[in-house]
C-alpha cells in the first residue's frame, strides 16, 4: 500500500475493542519514523484506526495491559469534567508554561484561550465564547435525528503554530431509534493518538464524558429514556511509539496465547474496583486543589 495504512477494528466493551485495535495495529501498521524519536528507538507503527466500540459502557471495561492504575483514570474522568481547566496557562505571564488547553475548555468554552508567546505571539479574539457541548445537548433534544450535533476543538489562529495543538479535533452525536430504545452515537476523531501510552485512558474517559455531560442531560431535559450507543473512534494517526512497542508485547501481546481473555481484563462495575474508583477520590482532589492554589500563587491566576 502506498502510504499510511488504513486499519478497523471493533468490540463489545472497552476492553475489547482496545486490545483488537493494538493486535491488528501491530500485525498491519506501518512503520514510521516521528520527531520524538531519540537515537537508537525503533520506528514507531502507525496506521489511520478506525475503532468502534458496539457497548462502551458494557463490562469488561478495563484491561489490565493498559499503563496506568485506576486512580489514573479517576483523574482523568475528573479532568474531562473540568476540574483542570484552571491550569491553562496565562496569556499575560510570559514565565507561564502550563498546558496550552484543556479538551474540557475547548468543547465548554470554545473561544476562550487566547494564542500564547509560543504560538507565533498572535492573539485570538475570545469575545464570543460558545459551550458547545450545552448546544449538542439542546439541538438533539430538539432534533433527534440532526446531524449538526458536533463539537471542535482547533482554533486555525492558534494550532496551526502552536507546539502543542490538540489532538482530540471532534466529537459528533446523533441519536437512532431500534426495537422501540433511543440511542446516542458518538463519533470521536483525533488528529494524533498514542495507541499504547494514551488511547484506554482517552476511551475511557471520554465515555465517562458523554454519559455524564451529554447522554444523561439530554435525559434530565427531555425527559425520555436514552441508552448509550456505539462509540466510533477514528485516529488519522493511531500509533505505538518504537520506545514502547517491548512493552506492549511483553504487558499485552506475548499473553494472548497463555490467558484467557477474561484474565487481561477487570470489569469495571466489580464491587472491588469501584471501592478503589471511590477511595482514590480525596486524595485526587486534593492534588488537585493543591496545584491549582501552587499555580495561582505562582502564575497569578
Amino acid at each position: 500500500m502506498n502510504g499510511i495504512p488504513v486499519l478497523h477494528a471493533k468490540g463489545k466493551s472497552l476492553a475489547e475493542a482496545y486490545e483488537n485495535a493494538l493486535v491488528e495495529l501491530y500485525h498491519n501498521g506501518g512503520k514510521v519514523k516521528t520527531q520524538y524519536d531519540k537515537e537508537g528507538d525503533p520506528e514507531s507503527i502507525d496506521a489511520t484506526m478506525n475503532i468502534t466500540i458496539e457497548s462502551p459502557l458494557t463490562d469488561p471495561m478495563i484491561h489490565k495491559a493498559f499503563p496506568g492504575g485506576i486512580t489514573d483514570l479517576r483523574e482523568y474522568v475528573y479532568e474531562m469534567d473540568g476540574l483542570k481547566d484552571n491550569w491553562v496557562k496565562n496569556i499575560d505571564n510570559e514565565r507561564d508554561t502550563r498546558w496550552e488547553y484543556t479538551y474540557s475548555q475547548r468543547l465548554k468554552d470554545y473561544g476562550k484561550i487566547k494564542i500564547t508567546e509560543s504560538c507565533n505571539d498572535s492573539v485570538f479574539d475570545d469575545g464570543n465564547i460558545i459551550n458547545q457541548i450545552e448546544f449538542i445537548v439542546d439541538r438533539l433534544v430538539k432534533q433527534p435525528y440532526s446531524r449538526s450535533a458536533q463539537a471542535i476543538t482547533w482554533i486555525p489562529t492558534l494550532d496551526l503554530e502552536c507546539y502543542d495543538p490538540p489532538c482530540l479535533q471532534s466529537m459528533w452525536f446523533r441519536i437512532t431509534e431500534n426495537d422501540g430504545k433511543r440511542y446516542l452515537n458518538s463519533n470521536i476523531r483525533f488528529r494524533s493518538n498514542d495507541a499504547w501510552g494514551a488511547y484506554f485512558m482517552n476511551s475511557f474517559g471520554f465515555t465517562m464524558f458523554i454519559k455524564s455531560q451529554v447522554l444523561d442531560k439530554i435525559v434530565e431535559k427531555s425527559g425520555l429514556p436514552l441508552e448509550m450507543g456505539r462509540i466510533n473512534w477514528q485516529a488519522d494517526s493511531w500509533h505505538i511509539y518504537g520506545k514502547d512497542i517491548q512493552q506492549f508485547k511483553e504487558r499485552l501481546y506475548y499473553r494472548l496465547g497463555s490467558t484467557s481473555f477474561e484474565d487481561r481484563v477487570y470489569s469495571f462495575y466489580d464491587s472491588d474496583i469501584q471501592e478503589m474508583y471511590k477511595e482514590c477520590e480525596p486524595e485526587i482532589l486534593k492534588k488537585i486543589k493543591d496545584n491549582s492554589e501552587r499555580m495561582k500563587k505562582e502564575y497569578g491566576s
